[in-house]
């Protein structure tokens, strides 16, 4: 066959395009991109030292995941044993390290032809606090932890399924409680002090540890606050974190 090459990587396509039709559903949410102050601002108290100083960043507009990764994605897309302690198909996928979010990320956009990755920690905390439609409140969507998050007092220490609490200001749920997600970024101290904002900023990527946001089942209010901050090894697998997806508003 003269156009064996070219045969193969339609063929390719094709079935690409087949096994992506049977996947799970991934929801995707339009983040408008805007300017926001990050870290610990004047309207909420009890921050660490760690998300100060406050600090001026302008983001381009993003596509965020509209639900944590579930273990039915996760299973879908990599096979194999599922990580998580506690199983079950709706529930966020857990002990999953920031490597292996990394491939299976790899493996979707293979499948899906698609550029997901994982969000910066500067778009998640924009998302989390609502983005342009923010209000304001101390965690992603309400000033009641209750209402927006599976965390300590109410989760009984385990996972719940995505989406069962009150989304915030964007349609985005659980960016408050359930299980702490992964960023891309490498994890530093802010030490931005200039009234110019960071561009789209990716953190520090030479960091030995990598940011996770957002609390879990097993946290308390202080750190599921939209500006509480967390770090962890690359390699680690905890069984209260997993992840959730971004998209460059050019890759959709």
């Amino acid at each position: 066959m003269k156009n064996k090459p070219l045969f193969i990587a339609i063929m390719a396509v094709v079935l690409a395009s087949s096994v992506y039709a049977q996947a799970p559903t991934m929801e995707l949410v339009y983040v408008r991109g805007g300017e926001f102050m990050m870290g610990c601002t004047g309207k909420h108290s009890d921050c660490s030292v760690n998300e100060a100083p406050a600090h001026p960043v302008q983001l381009s507009s993003f596509y965020m995941s509209k639900y944590e990764v579930t273990q039915e994605l996760w299973m879908f897309v990599m096979g194999g044993k599922n990580p998580s302690k506690v199983v079950g198909d709706s529930l966020p996928v857990t002990g999953v390290s920031w490597y292996e979010a990394q491939t299976f990320i790899s493996k979707l956009n293979l499948l899906t032809g698609k550029k997901y990755r994982l969000p910066t920690e500067a778009e998640w905390e924009y998302a989390a606090r609502g983005g342009d439609l923010s209000k304001n409140y101390k965690y992603s969507g309400s000033n009641d932890l209750e209402e927006v998050a599976w965390c300590k007092d109410n989760s009984e220490d385990k996972p719940h399924a995505v989406g069962t609490k009150k989304p915030n200001e964007l349609g985005i749920y659980d960016m408050s409680g359930n299980v702490y997600e992964w960023c891309s970024d490498g994890f530093d101290l802010y030490e931005w002090n200039s009234s110019v904002p960071l561009e789209n900023p990716t953190g520090y990527n030479l960091s030995e540890t990598k940011v996770y946001r957002g609390g879990g089942m097993t946290s308390y209010w202080d750190v599921c606050r939209v500006s509480a901050r967390a770090q962890g090894l690359p390699n680690a697998q905890f069984n209260h974190v997993g992840f959730r997806l971004a998209l460059s508003e050019e890759s959709k």
